[in-house]
């Protein structure tokens, strides 16, 4: 323990610092990254309230302590967002609070289990990194369409009201452009603030949510509950939380914020335990499951953070508001499901294209293309070279991955697909190489067969 000890402390001390430096330097920044995974968190989180499968205060106060301690733990910002399909299924089925606490208690346990045995590390290692790709690419694309279909499409030029429409949507895009030539514009803290002040005009934000329950329950899951959720939720959720939230994530980090000048990204096993504890505690209390995602991540860098001040932030605001949930709770539900979709949905949408985004690299400076010194560092240079078919046959693969993942709406099946797609393509080289040494053999046999007539012909 003493050692432990004696070898973490350097390490958070880094961190903090890290964390200081970053918040003195670019405190805008920080703060408007910290906001750039509210679209994926308010709309699930305020429709989960609404069905009575979560406590709200219970959510904020867990979520926002997980918050704070991911941010002092990594100094990164790695998002604390909701398991998605878990959400989903919760939602349509309207899961009661012990079996939505019951899937995220699933998820936690098997994530902790493979974490632990190293499983998780195993996996991480043998998946190979167009596949890991191909899960971000996919996942970005899927968060693009998801606002385009569920936040945009419904709307129209004038409606559903004057401060929810296409105009603004619009609006927000043309603010998202004056990014690009002022990187340093807090764009997710100008559309979140105006959202709020839209939200609390909108007529429409007027939700009536469960009361009969205590604001911080203690949730106790019976047996019926943990197979429900089990055999439907948990199921959907696992393959995407291994894949999405702790291989993609621990990639992303990697690749968006290599170290040094960041502290090191975390490794798989670390964002398992991660996952596994923030669950095993929270969901006892009626909290929301959640998950370390890269598209949150995507989305938070995206909009300037580059450290864990932002995200301890977004924790400590949470926290803030958790407390004031147990007075105004309705006052706070309606302001979060009034909050304009056209905005939500360019979030989303940024978010989801910045994910997308690191397609780019599978053939130029990919991880598993880095040529590291003695001491495994790598010195930002120095890259393995591939030729045209290698090339092409990574970035095949990576399309495949992308192309079943969206096709079914499925991580699991966009990995197995790109699995199954990369070793049809080393048995093609395998069959290539014996192929070759067949002839190699043959020439070897005509040769000495030649040779032999030769000197036969010169005796005679």
């Amino acid at each position: 323990m003493t050692s432990f000890a004696a070898s973490s402390l350097p390490r958070l001390s880094r961190i903090h610092r890290h964390n200081v430096e970053t918040f003195k330097n670019s405190a805008l920044a920080e703060i408007s990254g910290s906001l750039g995974d509210l679209g994926t968190l308010l709309p699930l989180m305020t429709a989960l309230v609404v069905t009575g499968s979560i406590s709200l205060p219970s959510t904020l106060l867990f979520t926002g302590a997980a918050n704070i301690l991911t941010g002092i733990a990594f100094g990164i910002p790695l998002p604390v967002q909701p398991m998605k399909a878990i959400a989903a299924v919760a939602i349509a089925r309207k899961f009661t609070l012990e079996e939505n606490a019951a899937a995220g208690l699933v998820v936690a346990s098997l994530v902790g289990i493979l974490s632990i045995t190293g499983l998780i590390n195993w996996a991480n290692r043998v998946t190979p990194v167009p596949v890991v790709k191909g899960i971000q690419v996919g996942a970005g694309l899927s968060l693009c369409l998801s606002a385009g279909s569920q936040m945009l499409a419904p709307l129209t030029w004038i409606g559903p009201w004057w401060g929810d429409n296409l105009l603004w949507a619009i609006a927000a895009v043309l603010l998202l452009l004056l990014t690009l030539p002022y990187p340093r514009l807090p764009y997710a803290i100008i559309v979140f603030a105006f959202g709020i002040v839209l939200s609390i005009l909108s007529p429409n934000a007027n939700t009536s949510i469960p009361s009969s329950r205590p604001t911080i329950p203690i949730v106790h899951p019976s047996l019926h509950d943990l197979w429900t959720a089990a055999t439907t939720a948990s199921l959907g959720q696992l393959p995407l939380t291994v894949l999405n939230s702790i291989v993609a994530a621990s990639a992303l980090a990697s690749d968006l914020l290599p170290s040094p000048p960041y502290p090191a990204a975390p490794t798989v096993t670390e964002l398992g335990v991660s996952v596994a504890t923030i669950n095993l505690i929270g969901c006892w209390f009626g909290a929301m499951p959640v998950c370390h995602g890269s598209g949150g991540l995507a989305g938070q860098y995206r909009f300037g953070a580059r450290s864990g001040a932002s995200i301890i932030l977004l924790g400590s605001a949470k926290f803030i508001f958790g407390i004031v949930a147990f007075w105004k709770l309705d006052l706070l539900v309606n302001v979060l499901s009034g909050f304009p979709k056209s905005l939500l949905g360019i979030l989303v949408l940024a978010a989801g294209i910045e994910l997308a985004k690191v397609g780019e690299s599978i053939n130029t400076d990919a991880r598993d293309l880095r040529v590291l010194d003695q001491d495994l560092s790598w010195d930002g240079k120095r890259l393995k070279e591939l030729d045209e078919r290698e090339r092409k046959e990574r970035y095949m693969v990576m399309l495949i991955t992308v192309a079943a993942l969206l096709a079914f709406r499925n991580d699991a099946v966009g990995f197995i697909a790109g699995l199954l797609w990369h070793a049809g393509l080393k048995a093609v080289r395998l069959h290539e190489e014996w192929r070759e040494g067949q002839g190699g053999i043959r020439n070897v046999h005509e040769s000495a067969a030649l040779l032999g007539r030769e000197g036969s012909d010169r005796v005679g």
